[in-house]
């Protein structure tokens, strides 16, 4: 009892010595580092920054526990490893740096822009496009990203950033175009690039009869949370891959369905239906009026 009096004393204490600027100062940091772990979100950045932080626990633990050898080496690694960052992410530093000095840049910091209205305007022109070229068996390869982003495959391809189109997506995966072969990326409802090289996946379990379009629409699925529309060259048949699964053989109904259920928040679903329903009861109550009027 002793121990937690002192406890809450100390705690007590220290928050009567908080002022509003060390408030304003964390929130601040917070806000930084809220920022550079967005921007660094996609897979290999990720996974390094994993990296740092269990090299970090480790070197706690071993001061702790006084395995001074460990700490010793960890601590040394950890002085050039801050360099290491620095040569290892500085693309993304350099593209965070252009993009805080743009005009827009600021803006986009804070303000979050609206795009279900282009994912859906997207969906529609999409399932149309893979209906057509699965009639004309044209291969298609179309990722559509959700969190994790993708900067790394998109600069494999090349740079289109437009609008989402039926012509669009005909013109890119048309036979004799030079990005046919590669995928397509979505982000938004915007067609970022094409061309671009996906992983192939490395499940052994994988059907025989799936040819590298199939392998590789499955391998940026499991490295990623992307949803991946797939048309076969071969036989016409649509797929969807998500999360390292495929869903084979898809109608245009089944496609359009799937795709909003993956990229459409749910809650945004509700909010339009629950809009619908007012104005239609709106409607019935002003028509009831009417009539009573007469």
């Amino acid at each position: 009892m002793e121990l937690l009096s002192r406890t809450c004393d100390m705690v007590v204490n220290y928050l009567m010595m908080i002022k509003i600027t060390d408030v304003i100062d964390m929130v601040i940091i917070a806000f930084v580092v809220y920022s550079i772990m967005i921007r660094l979100r996609s897979t290999t950045s990720v996974r390094i920054l994993q990296g740092v932080l269990v090299l970090l626990v480790i070197m706690w633990l071993s001061a702790i526990f006084d395995l001074r050898s460990i700490n010793f080496l960890l601590s040394y690694a950890v002085e050039w490893g801050v360099l290491a960052l620095i040569i290892i992410f500085q693309p993304e530093l350099r593209r965070a740096l252009e993009k805080l000095g743009s005009s827009t840049g600021i803006k986009q910091m804070f303000v979050k822009e609206e795009a279900i209205p282009a994912i859906e305007q997207a969906i529609k022109e999409t399932v149309v496009a893979c209906t057509e070229m699965a009639q004309t068996r044209t291969g298609v390869l179309l990722v559509f990203e959700r969190e994790i982003i993708l900067d790394e495959i998109l600069r494999s391809g090349t740079k289109i950033n437009a609008d989402v189109s039926s012509e669009l997506l005909k013109n890119v995966f048309f036979i004799h175009a030079p990005m046919h072969d590669g995928a397509a990326i979505v982000r938004n409802g915007r067609l970022l690039g094409a061309g671009c090289m996906l992983p192939l996946s490395k499940n052994v379990n994988l059907s025989r009869d799936l040819g590298m379009r199939h392998r590789a629409g499955i391998g940026i699925s499991e490295n990623s949370d992307a949803v991946v529309v797939i048309v076969s060259e071969e036989t016409g048949g649509i797929s969807v891959a998500v999360d390292g699964s495929l869903r084979r053989h898809l109608s245009a109904e089944t496609l359009e369905k799937f795709l909003r259920n993956e990229l459409i928040p749910r809650d945004n679903v509700e909010q339009k239906r629950n809009l619908k329903d007012e104005l239609a009861n709106l409607k019935e109550r002003m028509a009831r009026n009417g009539a009573s009027d007469e």
